[in-house]
Parts: structure tokens; sequence; C-alpha cells
């Protein structure tokens, strides 16, 4: 390649000006080279491999002519042309075309193009190694049914090819990272625990962002004893991975509170020091309710975090008034417990404030849009996450978003003995 591109310089480099010389005869090779860089930015404009090739083929064509094809190097490649780019009859039979890039695969970064020689006088064509840093990544194949390619248009080819070979290794090596972080992810992504059976629940988990699969908000469950489920919904502090490993330390130490059967607040102040005792975990909110069947009640607290909702039998939203202590790891306690009726007509919903929260709106007028969605009669838990979903267009949230839905199971009336 070094050759090639000294040829390719050379070409576009201005011979010692004469005494005749041409009035802005100098401006040649600037002019050039800024030519040149402009093409070498129109690839690579993203970290697709395919959308990088697509770019390679077509800025090759429109430097060139003719037309222009990639044949890539991995497991499964090896086998046709790829992001085509002109006539595909120019390109030369496909069998030369792998051998070529076998032959320059083995040089790595010092292979030079490869002309092609058909034995019938036919079209000539270039194979234009993809390497960088050491490593192949397949050919760019050049055709045309004109001259032979010149040392010059082969060395830009060279340019362009070890251009577009560099983000071939950055979309790999990004690919790597991603599928690193998402077995990561998926290790972090425990399941909520199970409700009693006297208990419906629903949760929806929904990170921003493509390449998430989990962040820093979270539910749980916990069972307890005489038939009370413990419901629960945090929020750490920022988002992507960090935010997750926090998010895990809080639920294990949440389970493991709750074994003790503690009301709402005092789990909460008991998660607080475990969380302020460590200077590197993130703070967070949480809400704690705490529902018990038999008597048809919900007991809740909440650490910095937004109060549920509670839908009637009518399908009207309310939000239920909660006492609202620090965020969890600051240290401050200070959490007070309120306790509500709760009948299987209705159902409670805890939420992080990601479904509700617009940036630059005022937290309220947020909560209130909440409360004006109605909702049909007698609808599941399910459906009340669904409708709750599309009407506050979470499609477009700004922040990950955690929705957990509960519903008593309506008691059947015992059936009286008629002999007593």
């Amino acid at each position: 390649m070094v050759r090639w591109f000294q040829s390719f310089h050379r070409s576009v480099t201005v011979a010692p000006v004469a005494s005749r010389a041409v009035p802005g005869e100098d401006l040649a090779a600037p002019s050039r080279l800024t030519a040149l860089r402009a093409a070498v930015a129109r690839i690579g404009t993203t970290l697709d491999e395919g959308a990088t090739c697509a770019e390679l083929a077509r800025e090759a064509v429109r430097q060139v002519g003719g037309t222009a094809a990639v044949l890539r190097i991995a497991v499964d490649a090896g086998t046709g042309y790829e992001a085509v780019h002109g006539d595909p009859a120019l390109l030369p039979d496909v069998r030369w075309a792998i051998a070529a890039a076998r032959e320059t695969s083995a040089l790595g970064e010092a292979a030079d193009p490869i002309p092609y020689v058909a034995s019938d006088g036919g079209r000539p064509a270039l194979s234009v190694p993809l390497a960088t840093y050491g490593q192949s990544y397949g050919a760019l194949v050049c055709a045309r049914d004109r001259a032979a390619f010149t040392p010059a248009e082969a060395a830009l080819l060279a340019v362009l090819a070890e251009r577009a070979a560099s983000h071939i290794r950055q979309a790999r090596e990004h690919d790597r990272v991603r599928g690193i972080v998402g077995d990561l992810q998926r290790a972090l992504l425990a399941e909520p625990g199970r409700p009693h059976p006297n208990l419906d629940v629903a949760i929806r988990y929904l990170p921003i962002g493509q390449s998430a699969l989990v962040g820093g908000d979270w539910c749980e469950t916990v069972r307890l004893h005489f038939g009370r489920t413990l419901l629960v919904v945090g929020d750490v502090m920022g988002h992507g991975l960090e935010a997750a490993v926090d998010m895990t330390a809080y639920r294990s130490a949440l389970r493991y509170i709750a074994s003790a059967d503690l009301p709402p607040h005092r789990v909460l102040r008991q998660l607080d020091d475990i969380a302020s005792a460590e200077p590197e975990r993130r703070p967070a909110t949480c809400l704690i309710a705490r529902v018990d069947p038999n008597r048809g009640q919900v007991t809740l607290a909440s650490a910095g975090h937004l109060p549920p909702a509670v839908i009637d039998a009518q399908g009207r939203t309310s939000l239920l008034p909660v006492p609202v202590g620090p965020p969890l790891g600051t240290g401050l306690g200070g959490y007070e417990p309120a306790t509500y009726r709760l009948d299987p007509a209705q159902t409670l919903v805890l939420f992080t404030d990601g479904l509700v929260e617009h940036r630059g709106e005022d937290i309220d007028h947020s909560l209130d849009r909440l409360a004006g969605v109605g909702f049909a009669t007698a609808a599941g838990v399910e459906d009340v996450i669904d409708t709750m979903l599309a009407r506050l267009d979470v499609q477009h949230a700004e922040d990950d978003v955690a929705v957990l839905a509960a519903q008593l199971h309506q008691r059947s009336p015992q059936i009286q003995d008629p002999r007593l």
C-alpha cells in the first residue's frame, strides 16, 4: 500500500514552478487533497459494518467510475459480493475475488491491490485489501469496461479501503463490547419474586435507549407471613450498567431485610443505613407497599419517591398521599407509614418517574396528567398497564420506566353449613 500511495502522491504533487507557470497551478495539490479528505469523510459515518461497506463502494464508484463491491472476510463470509454499487455484470468471477482476498489477507496492511487480468482480454478489475492494524477484513473489488486502473487510482482506492477497514474494526469492537455488556445486564436482570396467590400482579420494565436491557429502575415482590405481600418500586440515580449494579445491590438488601417481616418504614430505614455505609453507592428513591388482603388494606412508605395511584371500580384514577422521606443512601432516615383501605375493585399502581415526567415540566402537572387517565371498568392488571403506557406515550419516555399494578382477589363468600 505504501508504494501505491507514493504513486498517488506523486500524481497530485505539483512540479517545481517554471518561469512560464500557469497562474494558480500551485493550488492543484491542495484542492485535490481537500477532495480526498471529503471522500474519506463520507466513509464510516456510523458504527454499522454493512453501512460502511455500502459507503465505501459508493465512494469508489464516485472516484473511479464503473462498479464496486465488497467481499468481507468473516466466519461465514467469502461466498459472494456485498454492497454492490453499479452494474454487477462488470465484476470479475467471485472465485477470483475470493482468491485475491485470501492472498492479500495473508499480508495484511502490506498487501497491494491486485489487478484482474482476464484470459480473453475482458474488462479490467482490481482487488483492494480491506486491512488496518495488521487485521484483514476482506477486499474492495472494482471493475469497469474501459481502460485498466492507473497506479494513482489504485492508490486512491487503497486510502478509501483503509479508512473503511478502520471503521469496520471499530464496528466489530463495538459489537463485541455491546455483547459483553448485554450478557452482564442479563445477569443483573433478576426476576421479581412471586406474590401470594391472593394478589394479581403485573410488572413492566422499559429501559431508555435501544442498547440497554436494564438500568436503575426496578420492581420487586416479596411474600410475607399471613398472606401479605410486599410490593416495591425503586429508582437508582443515573442510567446504564453502573446504575444497574447498584440496583441489584438494593434489591438484594431489600430481600434480606424483608425476611424479618418489618413494616415498610422500618425496611426503608435499614436500606438507608446499609446504602449510606457505602460511599460509592448511588442514592435511590423507593416506594414500599405492604398489601394485606385479609384486612383489605395497604401500608405505604416512601423514600423520596412519587406517590402510588389507585384506580377505582369506575376506572377513575387518584393518587394516595404518602409522607415522603429522604432518598436511600443519604443516612438521614425519617420515614413514616401511611395506611389505606384497599378492596378487590381497586387497582394499586406503583411506578417510577419515567412514566410521567417530561423535561421542563412541573411534576405536579405530570401527576395531574396521570390522574386524568381513565380506564375500563373491571380491567385486569395487564390491561391497566397497557392503557397507562399507551395514554402516557411511554414510547417517547425520557427516562427508564418501571410500573407495577396489583389487585386483590375477590374473596369467595363462605357457604354456611345448614346443619349449624
